[in-house]
């Protein structure tokens, strides 16, 4: 071996122990380099393969001939006299080029499988788009939408953030986290609580709203460690640990249960529940509360809610006790199916949802008054407005919109008929005026001193006094 070939594999294997790559690789980088600069060369081989030996350090190149198929058939030595001068220029490029190379490599190897990890940066640069946090050997970048509304980063503060992906650049790797993740609160749980480390106590669902409040769901492998208690700690110390890192974000620790009743009951915690009712075929849990819980259980513009059905996976419905006593008692009855469409002549009707002859308000009104329950529009009453029927066809508004008192009196009937309606019989008579009362008041009579009657609904313009034979 040369003292130039010593002292190449001496330098070679220095750099190879600095930058923690393998020799190997070296030569294997240098020995590609050498054949792309050994085919530029005038009168070189089609094809070759450049040869460095690890030991002695002897460089040679030789030219090949293939066949169709891709086989060696004929392999000489052609080795050019200069290519030490060739070879020594061409390693210093491809031995910088590829250590580049390796260091991205392996920072990328470092963080690729470490995404949903948690690390703690340095606030290095911050503007409108993203904020860089400096890990040590890389740059991490927090994107705008990744980060907590209203959290502001102060030059050189420290800051734990969760790795939500780590892609490869031809930069080096560029590593994006999170400060808005469900999972940094998780992560920072095992931190703090030995007990999630070690595996005795899992959290089995979190929820969040960053910046403001979020909910995560313990179980316990072992029944005499308590999951709740082991995430809070002494005096809430360990939560507070959390709240901390988070700036001051509420968390609530509930317990997990199989039981969706249970879970949702807990999940809708400070708030106590009275009842769960579930519907498995659209998801929703219909919760009952009592009337003081109602705004408690629903929190502040939703959020309890919002929340707890994040956790549970339940669509969850928060009814007070009043509430669904009203709602009980408002649809005791069977409403037909159907809708009211308006039809040719602009009348609105009551089309029945299975098909059939569509029904007017003054039609549905006649049936109902013959004593016909199960009228075309179904059982109890057409869904339709209450007031559509009664308004247009029922006889007690009817009549008085074409000869009622409240009309005739002021419009019809002069002082003259005024005077009449009040029975001059004698000295305390009473007269019944017309009114829009139930039909048992309509037909008042008026009875007089001597024993005259008044029917003030009686049809004309006016009433008129009939006297005792």
């Amino acid at each position: 071996m040369s003292p130039a070939n010593f002292e190449f594999l001496d330098a070679l294997g220095q750099i190879a122990r600095d930058k923690g790559i393998s020799v190997e690789t070296l030569l294997d980088a240098l020995a590609n380099a050498l054949v792309a600069a050994y085919k530029r060369r005038p009168g070189a081989a089609e094809e070759a393969v450049v040869t460095v030996d690890p030991e002695s350090g002897e460089i040679r190149v030789y030219g090949q001939e293939l066949d169709e198929d891709g086989n060696v058939i004929r392999e000489w030595d052609d080795t050019p006299d200069d290519f030490g001068r060739i070879a020594a220029q061409t390693a210093k490029q491809v031995i910088l080029q590829r250590i580049r190379e390796a260091e991205r490599d392996l920072k990328y190897e470092e963080y690729a499988g470490r995404e949903g990890d948690i690390v703690t940066g340095i606030v290095q640069q911050t503007d409108n788009r993203y904020t860089l946090l400096d890990l040590g050997k890389v740059e991490a970048l927090l994107p705008q939408a990744e980060q907590v509304p209203y959290e502001r980063y102060e030059h050189g503060a420290r800051l734990k953030a969760y790795i939500v992906e780590v892609r490869k650049t031809t930069k080096g790797p560029q590593i994006v986290v999170s400060r808005s993740h469900p999972g940094l609160v998780k992560r920072l749980f095992e931190l703090e609580v030995p007990e999630i480390s070690s595996g005795v106590v899992e959290i089995r669902a979190a929820a969040r709203e960053p910046g403001h409040r979020t909910k995560i769901a313990v179980w316990s492998n072992d029944p005499n460690v308590d999951p709740v208690g082991a995430c809070v700690g002494a005096r809430g110390s360990r939560v507070r640990m959390v709240t901390n890192e988070l700036r001051g974000e509420r968390i609530d620790v509930v317990p997990f249960a199989d039981d969706p009743v249970e879970f949702i009951q807990a999940a809708l915690q400070p708030a106590r529940v009275r009842e769960v009712r579930l519907d498995d075929e659209t998801g929703t849990a219909t919760v009952v509360v009592s009337d003081y819980q109602l705004s408690l259980a629903i929190g502040k513009e939703g959020q309890n809610a919002r929340l707890a059905a994040r956790l549970t996976g339940w669509r969850v419905d928060i009814k007070s006790e009043t509430q669904l006593a009203e709602e009980e008692a408002g649809y005791g009855e069977e409403w037909a199916e159907g809708e009211w469409v308006e039809n040719e002549a602009g009348e609105m009707v009551w089309q029945p949802a299975e098909g059939g002859a569509a029904v007017s308000a003054s039609e549905w009104s006649a049936l109902v008054a013959g004593g016909e329950s199960d009228g075309p529009g179904g059982p109890a009453a057409p869904g339709a407005p209450k007031d559509a029927a009664p308004k247009q066809a029922e006889p007690k508004d009817a009549e008085p919109k074409e000869a009622g008192p409240k009309d005739a009196e002021p419009k019809e009937a002069g002082p003259k008929d005024a005077d009449v309606a009040q029975v001059e019989a004698g000295s305390g008579s009473e007269a019944g005026s017309g009114s829009d009362e139930p039909d048992d008041d309509r037909g008042a009579l008026a009875e007089g001193g001597a024993g005259a009657q008044v029917d003030a609904d009686a049809p004309g313009s006016g009433a008129t006094p009939e006297a005792d034979a």
